[in-house]
């Protein structure tokens, strides 16, 4: 199955038989301090800077999320996207909880973006999955209902089911619907691991769809974190996660490798072209 985006120049197709697709994480002042604290002044000037390097990494699309205490999100998400467009051709994955503000970034954007997210709770459907039909987006699934997120397997395949039917039930192509079933961290369950890359493969059995996971989850609260993001997006991938939200210069290595180990780099020309030393000046 593949799912279709794109910018205005560009079209990213994420698929099973496709090279992994890397998503940056960095416009989002959540996880980047420095941003949150520019955005509650309305400063935007980072904004451009982060997509044009994490495009330069290697990046296939960019996440932009201006969800934070203090910044004005219906103001502001539409306008970073504006900024992220003119800054560079990818597609974008406009990333909001605020249905005002995700409808905002909507109208602005040119292309069919990934929307991040929607999840089996009733305010989430009944807001976010109208907006995706009418604009004709591509759409995150999480994996959490009213009742929480589910540490099983299980439950957490139960609950994509529902994600997916409710989706198609509204018109929105099965193709269109990207699910993440949700990673928590291993050192304060071991069984996380296992729980989540089981209901991934599951998904992808029964299901089909395409899959994402903020992946950086399973390594909270241990040491030598890079090692153990590594090792699971490997895992991940493996299993049948399709496209990662990430920091790109520390996944693109992981990802070409695992690509190439699993067929999906016909003769290996990604991962040679990005480990080609550079030529002397």
């Amino acid at each position: 199955m593949e799912t279709k985006v794109s910018s205005l120049t560009k079209e990213v197709i994420i698929g099973g038989n496709r090279p992994t697709v890397l998503i940056g994480e960095r416009i989002n002042p959540s996880g980047n301090k420095r941003l949150g604290e520019d955005l509650k002044t309305g400063n935007m000037e980072r904004i451009p800077k982060l997509a044009v390097a994490q495009v330069e990494a290697g990046a296939d699309m960019l996440d932009v999320n201006m969800g934070a205490f203090g910044v004005d999100e219906v103001d502001l998400l539409p306008k970073a996207v504006k900024m992220v467009m003119e800054a560079v051709d990818v597609p974008i994955c406009i990333d909001s909880s605020d249905p005002v503000a995700l409808e905002a970034a909507l109208k602005v954007y040119k292309g069919k973006p990934l929307v991040n997210s929607f999840s089996g709770e009733s305010k989430s459907i009944d807001n976010v999955l109208p907006l995706i039909k009418e604009y004709g987006a591509a759409v995150v699934g999480l994996t959490q209902d009213n009742e929480g997120v589910p540490k099983d397997r299980e439950r957490r395949f139960s609950v994509a089911q529902t994600l997916v039917s409710r989706a198609e039930a509204l018109g929105i192509p099965r193709e269109d619907i990207i699910i993440d079933c949700l990673a928590f961290a291993v050192g304060a369950d071991t069984s996380s691991g296992p729980e989540v890359l089981g209901a991934i493969r599951q998904v992808k059995q029964e299901l089909g769809v395409n899959q994402t996971l903020g992946a950086s989850n399973v390594s909270f609260g241990l040491p030598n974190r890079e090692v153990l993001n590594a090792a699971f997006n490997a895992l991940i991938i493996d299993a049948g996660v399709t496209c990662l939200i990430t920091n790109v210069t520390r996944a693109r290595p992981v990802a070409l490798a695992t690509d190439l180990l699993l067929g999906r780099d016909k003769r290996g020309m990604r991962y040679i072209q990005a480990n080609r030393p550079p030529r002397p000046a």
